[in-house]
């Protein structure tokens, strides 16, 4: 029984660490922005190349390999859709690619920043007995 009292103690340990939750915000940020950019590709990219293609939509942009029969669905390769999604996935590189630009740019300046200079030895025990003495003949 103490074997998974310490598993569920390390499995605890595990998940309270900042770099997990970090990855979990990562991961929910990501999600979302990959719905922004799927709409941004569904909903304004692909109609304005659909306008430039005269009036052709992505999603009619296939290749029918069996017409459909009855209750039967035809059979397609719908490279339109493939398209779109390669788009997509562009563009959700070029926002990770520049993200990464910026936080490796912070960085750099981070780095190059001056340090605060380093604080002057103690003096040597020499020093202190002759500043004493320095002291002790100024006063008499």
């Amino acid at each position: 029984m103490k074997k998974s009292s310490g598993f569920i103690a390390e499995f605890k340990t595990f998940i309270a660490r900042g770099n997990v939750m970090d990855m979990a915000v990562g991961v929910i940020i990501g999600g979302a922005f990959g719905k922004i950019s799927t709409s941004l590709v569904n909903d304004i990219i692909m109609p304005l190349i659909s306008m430039l293609t005269g009036g052709i939509s992505f999603d009619d942009w296939k290749i029918v390999l069996k017409e459909a029969v009855g209750d039967t669905a035809a059979v397609s390769v719908n490279y339109g859709t493939f398209l779109a999604t390669i788009l997509d996935f562009l563009i959700i590189a070029f926002a990770v690619f520049c993200m990464i630009k910026a936080i490796n740019a912070f960085h750099r300046k981070k780095e190059e920043a001056p340090a605060e200079p380093p604080a002057p030895p103690a003096p040597s025990n020499e020093e202190v007995l002759l500043t004493e003495i320095r002291d002790l003949l100024k006063n008499k």
